[in-house]
């Protein structure tokens, strides 16, 4: 591409409604533009990289033997709601309806189509185990879109299907996109890990993440600095630690005024805040419940679902606390309650702790187990940073992470509620067992760029960069910088390399500048000894700057290419 008559443009200045350093990169060298929020544009520069990431995620979908198909974004409703998820994407998912009143989605993610068009194919064992999978825009609602690529509302996903006669078939084919999955994110040059996680809406019986590690990255992955464990925190174990049992101590009412918060309790009773137990009300599938964890820890909502099996959970708001607890927000306390109690194992090791009083600017001391009833007990903490690691017992850490991709053994769940079945040998009738695997391709071009930058601007690795080489003339108006930067194009475009030539009339500071914000990784440089045929060759990294006879750059190139691809 030559820049003088393309459609190219950088910005100077920080993007000011940017709140990350990939989205204020990626727009100030013109690779996307907001058009709304969570909405963007992919220019030409963009549109080159996340097609680079496609080919690279094609190749590894045809090693595990995946066929492409395309889906329709705009789909029935009923599909949803036959699966059942329907109800758990609530407002997530966009909806419409026809002119004939029918009420469509804009598509999240299609397990329910590719289950419907597995269908069509399969009737007996025989037509097992296949796998298909697309490259499809997906639409979510969010509520608050941020970090430019990596929380919005329209974005372009990769996703396969596997679809097997048993659990067994399934292990097999999950462990072949995995693999695919870690040979992409290896291509792509991301340090990333790989955590359990959570399997929420999409359902199912394994879920796991590929998380590159980035400093403002969603996700909160629990790491130990003794073996291999890695989850995220929605369902990262916690270990109870022994705790020497009390004496138990009688129950007294103790007047706390304005203090409301465990910080402003334990100052006004100085007290540590690991001497309390919060108890915080929540509504699971609509049905109020008090939660009570020790006042240092948080709530961990998804175990909280999870230990109900239910679809929703979410804290009560003030009319719900004060009809179980009468009195305002702060003051709750598992003593004379009016709903069930669940409370976290930690807590059941505790004694003589202090609560709330459910009564205003009061709370109890010396609280015990026989001064309350609890209905469930079990793991609804937050794991912490140097907590306990659940399997070797050594000291966890935390990382942030934004998830590239997702890897799920759905079983058959779907299967079951689209009624997916299968003749067997003895022509008995079988559910299929289903996976679903998923990498965002604009969360993985912003992860790139979150891991790859300086002050001034992205370092694309040669594998996805728009452009593996960038031809800067130092003046445009001078013929013989002008022949041999041409020469060059030309014979590189030739050997079908990606080049990019800045013939425009500006300043070479400024071209230079354009060339390390876009982050081309090798840059030729024609000046005063283009009649020499010498050219300066500077890698993007930094790891190279020299000097070449012209006759010389066409191998060196090539190699540098193919040792850095």
């Amino acid at each position: 591409m030559k820049l003088k008559n393309s459609f190219f443009y950088t910005l100077r200045e920080n993007v000011k409604d940017e709140d990350s350093i990939s989205g204020n990169l990626l727009v100030r060298g013109g690779f996307i533009k907001k058009s709304s929020s969570g909405i963007y544009m992919m220019l030409p520069l963009g549109k080159k990289v996340i097609d680079n990431i496609e080919e690279i995620i094609k190749d590894e979908m045809a090693k595990a033997d995946s066929q492409e198909v395309t889906m329709p974004c705009l789909i029935p409703e009923e599909y949803y709601v036959a699966s059942g998820r329907r109800e758990g994407f609530g407002q997530s998912m966009f909806s419409l309806k026809d002119r004939f009143n029918k009420p469509f989605v804009l598509g999240p993610t299609h397990e329910e189509l590719f289950a419907f068009a597995a269908s069509m194919k399969i009737r007996s064992y025989k037509d097992l185990p296949f796998s298909l999978y697309q490259v499809q825009t997906k639409f979510r609602d969010e509520p608050r879109p941020r970090f430019g690529l990596i929380r919005v509302r329209e974005f372009l996903m990769k996703d396969a299907y596997t679809f097997d006669k048993d659990e067994k078939g399934l292990d097999i084919a999950y462990q072949k996109q995995f693999n695919a999955y870690k040979n992409v994110m290896d291509r792509l040059g991301l340090d990333y890990r790989i955590v359990t996680a959570d399997t929420g809406v999409m359902g199912g019986l394994l879920s796991e993440e590929f998380q590159a590690v980035t400093d403002i990255g969603e996700d909160i992955l629990v790491l130990c600095d003794s073996c291999d464990y890695a989850s995220n925190i929605e369902v990262a174990k916690c270990i109870n630690e022994p705790i020497e049992k009390e004496e138990e101590l009688t129950l007294e009412l103790v007047h706390t005024p304005n203090a409301k918060t465990i910080e402003e309790v334990a100052e006004f009773m100085n007290l540590q805040p690991g001497s309390f137990v919060k108890t915080l009300i929540y509504l699971i599938d609509g049905e109020p419940y008090a939660a009570m964890v020790k006042g240092n820890r948080d709530v961990n909502e998804v175990k909280l679902r999870k230990l109900f099996n239910a679809t929703n959970v979410e804290l009560a708001d003030a009319e719900i606390v004060m009809q179980v607890t009468n009195a305002p927000i702060g003051f709750a306390g598992p003593i004379d309650i009016k709903c069930p109690i669940v409370m976290d194992e930690e807590v059941s090791f505790m004694s003589n702790f202090i609560v709330g009083a459910n009564k205003v600017d009061y709370h109890y001391k010396n609280a015990n187990h026989k001064d309350f009833e609890v209905e469930v007990i079990g793991d609804i903490r937050n794991i912490q940073d140097h907590d306990i690691c659940p399997k070797c017992n050594g000291v966890i850490t935390f990382k942030k992470g934004i998830e590239c991709g997702n890897t799920f053994k759905l079983g058959t769940k779907y299967s079951k509620a689209l009624n997916l079945h299968y003749l067997d040998a003895n022509n008995n009738i079988n559910l299929v067992w289903m996976g679903s695997y998923g990498i965002g391709l604009g969360r993985c071009m912003a992860a790139v760029v979150e891991q790859n930058n300086d002050e001034n601007g992205i370092i694309w690795p040669v594998n996805i960069a728009p452009y593996k080489v960038g031809i800067v003339i130092i003046n445009s108006k001078n013929e013989d910088q002008s022949n041999l930067a041409n020469d060059i194009y030309n014979k590189l475009n030739d050997m079908n390399i990606d080049v990019i030539l800045d013939d425009r009339n500006e300043r070479p500071g400024v071209k230079f500048k354009d060339m390390e914000l876009i982050g081309i990784p090798l840059r030729i440089t024609v000046g005063k000894k283009a009649l020499e045929n010498i050219v300066e060759v500077k890698s993007r990294d930094g790891k190279i700057n020299i000097e070449i006879n012209v006759n010389e750059l066409e191998e060196y190139i090539k190699n540098y290419i193919k040792e850095n691809m």
